[in-house]
């Protein structure tokens, strides 16, 4: 592995898409014209910067403690290739973190000018607690993603601050039933770490990394994401019945498709190892889900 494949591997480019698929809910209730604002473009490129971010630490905090070895299951890790060293990592985290910042700093600037000063402060508060929440999920002593909160701060930053946050950003208001669609994104995106957990549950528990899969064992975190996937979909459905107003309102049913065909592969699924394929799978449902939503309002 060349350096270059190696960071763009620790950048894992399957995960951008799952990572934008709020900010493209969000922005298609606030905004119909949503992909001509500077203020989508920013925020796409902010949310962007933020997960990169979050997998480069995930990389150097699984590499570190060792959870990152010849047992775990999925893709070798850049730290653990040794193609990339641990301080040459920490500069990727902190260069990928200035970076993030200016690009947030920028996207509240855009949104708010300088007649908002609280409602900048905020988001600016916001943007410094999304970039802690991205470096200590698995980095530190008291990295959150070894004491099984990872699923809570995926559901908050993917789900409610991803939709309802930029929702915000054109409206400057917030409306209670935008949180159905956000609650949607967040569990899809707990499912998909949820996946990823069950994946590595063997691992993980050797390793002393007490993921939520790892507190629940296999068959409870099983029925913990049927829970998800039930959720994500009652939860279009009550926000369709109080919004319908047109047939193309009910396209993003078809991303519905996917979610129960899933589900039954994971109901048939009894090695969690065979489950990794399902991580991709559900990580494009969402991102699908979110275009086909937001064709729904523009169109």
């Amino acid at each position: 592995m060349t350096k270059f494949k190696a960071w763009v591997s620790a950048a894992r480019l399957r995960t951008l898409p799952l990572s934008i698929s709020g900010i493209i809910v969000g922005s298609s209730l606030g905004n119909n014209l949503f992909l001509k604002t500077n203020i989508f473009w920013l925020a796409i490129a902010t949310t962007l910067g933020l997960q990169i971010l979050s997998n480069f630490a995930n990389d150097y905090g699984d590499g570190v403690k060792g959870t990152d070895n010849k047992d775990r299951v999925g893709p070798m890790r850049a730290l653990q290739s040794g193609v990339i060293s641990k301080q040459q990592m920490f500069k990727g985290i902190v260069c990928t973190a200035i970076l993030a910042l200016g690009l947030a700093i920028s996207l509240i600037y855009v949104s708010f000018g300088k007649d908002n000063f609280l409602y900048s402060l905020f988001f600016f508060i916001l943007g410094l607690a999304s970039i802690a929440a991205a470096i200590k999920y698995t980095m530190g002593s008291s990295a959150y993603g070894y004491r099984g909160l990872g699923d809570v701060f995926v559901f908050l930053f993917f789900g409610l601050v991803s939709v309802v946050g930029c929702f915000f950003l054109y409206t400057k208001n917030v409306e209670l039933v935008v949180f159905l669609p956000a609650t949607t994104i967040g569990v899809l995106s707990a499912a998909v770490l949820n996946l990823n957990n069950m994946r590595d549950y063997d691992n993980d528990k050797n390793s002393g990394k007490n993921t939520l899969v790892v507190k629940l064992g296999i068959q409870r975190a099983k029925m913990y994401h049927f829970t998800l996937l039930i959720i994500s979909m009652l939860c279009m459905l009550v926000y369709l019945f109080y919004t319908y107003k047109k047939p193309m309102h009910l396209l993003f049913l078809l991303s519905f498709i996917p979610i129960l065909f899933h589900f039954v592969k994971v109901f048939k699924t009894n090695t969690t190892e065979l489950l990794d394929p399902e991580l991709k799978k559900v990580a494009l449902t969402t991102f699908l889900l979110s275009i086909l939503f937001s064709l729904g309002q523009i169109l």
